[in-house]
């Protein structure tokens, strides 16, 4: 799904808050996500992304707060309902099933976004339209060729994380939530897999959570910084870079690193 007018808000959270007893996780977090842009979110460790992300995918309720999908409150949807209306994620560990091929996994994603309904007698990889667009979806993800009739939990790290981003887009997302994809890979996998999401940029809208760096100003269109449960700042990389408060409780030199 290809979207076309930047300026358009198509997600967004308004004042989001989640108290685990004293500890007050997320506390009035609103962050807006542009048609087409990847957005990073970065933070220290408890700052409350995970909390905020489970809260944006529907598999944590807020106490409090609104979300919005293309206009149209979804706070009270569940989950597999926001998958439905447009919203993907990834997630910190791997997601994919281990026992199945890489078509496997792909046709079984196709399946389900389409709605498609396989006979019992008849293989997955039978009805065709299904099967060409698990083979393109491999390709987009540059899953080598080779990889494709592997056990998908024998595939190195790199791969698996490729996979489980082709998973996310059989649903033909307007948003996708990317919790950590760089998370356990060597620098050479996330150069990769960053050049794999910076290919994808336009397709969908991207929420980009990451502790890289390096990644995530080159990938991100703007940047919001989560500390203590606060949005402290929002902005372009280069004002992010330059933020004082920011370098402050986050980034200190690592702001000239990413430069």
């Amino acid at each position: 799904m290809t979207i076309t007018k930047p300026s358009e808000i198509i997600f967004k959270s308004e004042n989001l808050h989640k108290h685990f007893g004293a500890l007050h996780a997320t506390n009035g977090v609103s962050i807006e996500l542009r048609a087409g842009e990847i957005h990073g979110l970065i933070g220290p460790n408890g700052a409350g992304k995970s909390t905020l992300i489970h809260q944006l995918a529907g598999t944590l309720k807020p106490d409090s707060g609104q979300l919005f999908l293309q206009g149209k409150e979804i706070t009270s949807l569940r989950a597999h309902e926001r998958v439905a209306a447009g919203l993907a994620r990834s997630f910190q560990v791997t997601n994919i099933f281990g026992q199945y091929t890489v078509l496997e996994n792909l046709l079984l994603a196709v399946q389900a976004a389409t709605g498609s309904s396989f006979k019992i007698w008849r293989a997955r990889d039978s009805e065709s339209d299904l099967l060409v667009k698990a083979k393109a979806l491999a390709g987009e993800c540059a899953i080598d060729r080779s990889l494709w009739s592997a056990q998908a939990a024998n595939l190195p790290h790199g791969e698996q994380r490729k996979l489980e981003f082709a998973l996310s887009l059989a649903a033909d997302p307007m948003v996708m939530l990317l919790d950590e994809p760089m998370a356990g890979m060597g620098p050479d996998e996330s150069l990769r897999l960053t050049e794999l999401i910076e290919s994808m940029r336009g397709k969908a809208s991207m929420l980009l959570v990451e502790h890289d760096m390096q990644a995530v100003f080159r990938l991100a269109d703007r940047i919001s910084v989560l500390v203590s449960g606060q949005i402290i700042a929002s902005g372009t990389p280069d004002e992010i870079r330059h933020n004082q408060d920011v370098k402050n409780a986050y980034l200190g030199d690592e702001s000239t690193e990413a430069a």
